[in-house]
């Protein structure tokens, strides 16, 4: 994908066929850090639809819909930087290695490369995290008519942590040994996959239980 061109640009259907094209970026990354930019979207959503209805703590509400909309416009931005970052990989692999000095440059590059592309999805699993964790806090209180609103946004974040933790450690083994962050991520990814699942769970829940009641 040429650089210059930013994903959110896109039309749904450009962006569509990007991802099916033989072109390596965007790629799961980015489409991880969409899938929670459109959770976050629909939680703002249901916060919208629920401001000013008869019972509704107002200003708690809002707080979850302002949460939600920052959470999007990061996820958003980390989608571009994730197809920057796997772009940069790709450059980094295909510069010279004739001489010692372009072996060194090569593998300078392709370190720094790797490393971005292993730090931006494992930012994008984070903020998808707090993103499951709004949609556990509007589930249960969020207005009745858009339950299932909330439904697709808890499965939606729940699918762009997992995302995004399977290009961290795609990308993982591929650090040298002594990265510090081959060494943190692990753990971090444990707690991320903990968490997110603790949050879809308490948000399907609700969901299940308000649109059994109805």
């Amino acid at each position: 994908m040429d650089a210059t061109i930013s994903i959110t640009d896109l039309t749904t259907a450009q962006l569509a066929e990007r991802l099916a094209s033989r072109e390596p970026v965007p790629g799961g990354g980015s489409a991880s850090a969409i899938a929670g930019a459109m959770a976050a979207g629909l939680v703002a959503m249901v916060a919208e639809l629920t401001l000013g209805r008869p019972g509704a703590d107002d200003a708690w509400i809002t707080r979850i819909r302002d949460g939600a909309r920052e959470r999007m416009s990061r996820l958003l931005a980390l989608a571009q930087q994730d197809a920057a970052a796997y772009d940069a990989v790709v450059r980094a692999r295909r510069l010279p290695r004739e001489t010692d000095g372009q072996r060194a440059k090569r593998a300078a590059a392709v370190r720094g490369a790797t490393l971005e592309a292993t730090r931006v999805p494992l930012i994008a699993a984070e903020v998808a995290v707090e993103v499951a964790e709004l949609t556990a806090a509007i589930a249960p209180i969020g207005n009745p008519n858009a339950v299932s609103d909330a439904g697709v946004a808890a499965h939606l974040a729940g699918a762009a942590v997992h995302g995004a933790l399977l290009n961290v450690r795609i990308n993982l083994p591929y650090l040298p040994a002594d990265e510090a962050l081959r060494a943190i991520a692990p753990g971090d990814m444990t707690r991320l996959e903990e968490a997110a699942a603790r949050h879809v769970r308490a948000a399907l829940a609700a969901v299940t239980a308000r649109m059994k009641a109805t």
